[in-house]
């Protein structure tokens, strides 16, 4: 995991990848309970036995917006700013989902710094985030997304 002190010390990084996280097992489970939370229900998620029958790789796989909504825990294991009070999400500028990601593969993030822009009490972070799913040549996503780190 790369550490720097402070919002200053990470500017050093911008145009570099900073690392990948650990791996993420994204199982049925996971997949279902977020087809309850959000209400997304269609058969390719859920239906095990017809996904076997009729996709592609004979299983199910991950709503896309599930990827999506890894990124924070897929994301915190690869860089950290020790003097900070708090970070938040603040949005994506681009996001596309590029691969599958079928139920039972391992998935993990990619970080590159873009741009540290300073903003009152702190800064807004502009990176290039990817999602690798073990053993495909595709990144399951490609975003571009937007956090601000305070002071």
């Amino acid at each position: 995991m790369l550490e720097v002190e402070d919002i200053e010390a990470l500017k050093a990084y911008v145009g570099k990848k900073l690392g990948h996280g650990e791996w993420l097992l994204v199982d049925q489970a996971m997949i279902d309970k977020f087809a309850e939370a959000t209400g997304d229900h269609q058969w390719i998620h859920i239906d095990v036995e017809r996904a076997k029958k009729e996709m592609p790789n004979g299983k199910t796989i991950a709503h896309g917006y599930l990827t999506l909504s890894l990124l924070p825990k897929l994301n915190q294991s690869i860089f950290r700013v020790k003097k900070r009070s708090r970070g938040v999400n603040y949005g994506s500028n681009k996001v596309r989902f590029t691969a599958p990601v079928p139920a039972g593969s391992r998935v993990r993030g990619h970080l590159t710094l873009k741009h540290v822009e300073p903003k009152p009490g702190g800064a807004q972070l502009t990176m290039e985030a990817s999602v690798e799913v073990e053993g495909s040549d595709r990144p399951a996503l490609v975003a571009e997304t937007l956090s601000m780190v305070y002071e």
